[in-house]
């Protein structure tokens, strides 16, 4: 299998180079397969060929599988010396075949959506194109069918999103999640979109410089002022940080003296902590999916702790737990997403983005309660099937369900053929 996947190097003059991928390497990783050898094989191939921009890449990834941020860092730096564009392409023998041209930030591994798991093994033909503020596209850009904004939401990715915008106005080809609604999504303007909406339970999130949030810990400013009347206990997170690095709940002001001790970062988001213990006295996260406006599930997780994600639910360890996550998704269209179709509605039309997971709860009366959004949540089918067996039919599912809204947007944008490429080059 590995060699297989090493030697799928394109070298075709004009073609992009074709890494192993994101999508494969967290899967063998997942599934415990030693990656050194993959490692091993992908360093002799750039001594021989320092220009192998898909070794490079590939190498970045297994760098921060391996939690080496900085190498990873280095090696995508490499990468991009030779190219900014690699294809993951459509299963041999395809027919049929949707090009997609996914606009991709150079930047942190979550600076993107993961799109290529959503994609692997269909008849999509995936192009990515590496941007950054200030960096002009390559040219020409290989031809597709439509274009899909990847880039998330972050402070980082701002400059990069407004650039988007102004490039993506005019683009001859149908755009997929344009950037400047994906540039609406940070924690504050989330909740400036969805307060109002019916059925959603989304508490006020407030940016805070690391001065203003001391002065609430010395108590020389009231957190409920900050908050517009929200009190203690809160949820503490620093600016853009991800997978709860970071997430801490403070239960009075003298506890963000002790949190500054760990966190020297200069600036943070609060909001009211909300408790959504079900009468069980159990917490239950749940992942749903946006696609052409209509809710997906992805996963569940059930936990004693507030803060929870799949890995420290202990989701593998428990059957019960599992019985759980599989009957939320074999009921979940005449269910969950019944029970709060009225906030599922606003979120998809506030949003107003083909493509959008979100993480939620249940509030203890029944309503909606969102916790995050964001594209670049990861949405997969690595799970064991042995263990999971529910997983790989749910997530077919889901794949089919975003592979056919891409193939729906070619066929508008095949009405509108008419319109010339005149900004771009697209060979």
């Amino acid at each position: 299998m590995v060699a297989t996947l090493i030697d799928s190097k394109y070298s075709s003059a004009g073609v992009p180079p074709i890494p192993i991928g994101n999508s494969k390497l967290a899967t063998m990783a997942m599934a415990g397969i030693d990656l050194a050898p993959v490692w091993n094989t992908l360093v002799g191939r750039v001594n021989v060929d320092s220009s192998d921009a898909a070794a490079f890449l590939d190498l970045a990834t297994i760098a921060y599988i391996q939690g080496r941020p900085k190498d990873r860092a280095l090696l995508r730096a490499r990468a991009f010396e030779t190219t900014r564009v690699f294809r993951q392409p459509s299963v041999a023998g395809a027919t049929g075949i949707t090009k997609v041209l996914a606009f991709m930030s150079t930047g942190h591994y979550l600076a993107n959506m993961p799109i290529e798991f959503l994609l692997e093994g269909s008849n999509i033909s995936l192009d990515m194109v590496y941007v950054a503020p200030g960096l002009l596209l390559p040219k020409p850009l290989p031809d597709h069918d439509v274009a899909f904004v990847a880039v998330a939401e972050s402070e980082e990715n701002q400059p990069l999103l407004k650039e988007l915008e102004a490039q993506l106005r005019f683009w001859p080809r149908p755009v997929i999640n344009s950037p400047e609604r994906i540039a609406r999504l940070t924690r504050d303007g989330t909740w400036s979109l969805l307060k109002t909406a019916p059925g959603l339970v989304i508490p006020i999130n407030v940016r805070i410089d690391r001065k203003t949030l001391q002065k609430v810990g010395l108590g020389e400013l009231r957190v409920e002022t900050v908050l517009q009347g929200g009190t203690f206990p809160i949820i503490a997170r620093p600016l853009d940080s991800h997978l709860g690095d970071g997430l801490c709940k403070l239960d009075g002001a003298a506890a963000i003296q002790d949190y500054f001790l760990s966190r020297p970062e200069p600036e943070f988001y609060i909001a009211p902590f909300v408790d959504y213990r079900q009468r069980d006295g159990l917490y239950r996260k749940y992942r749903v999916a946006l696609i052409d406006r209509r809710p997906y599930a992805v996963h569940m997780a059930v936990s004693r702790h507030w803060m929870i994600n799949y890995i420290n639910a202990d989701m593998k360890e428990s059957a019960e737990k599992r019985a759980e996550e599989a009957r939320f998704m074999s009921e979940f269209d005449h269910d969950f997403a019944v029970r709060h179709a009225s906030a599922l509605h606003a979120i998809a039309e506030c949003t107003d983005l083909e493509y959008l997971p979100f993480d939620c709860g249940e509030t203890s009366d029944g309503r909606l309660l969102l916790f995050e959004l964001g594209t670049n949540m990861i949405v997969h089918s690595m799970d064991p099937p042995d263990i999971f067996p529910y997983k790989q039919p749910q997530m077919k599912k889901v794949f089919g369900a975003f592979q056919a809204m891409l193939k729906r947007q070619r066929c508008l944008g095949n009405l509108h053929n008419h319109r010339t490429i005149n900004s771009v080059p697209i060979d």
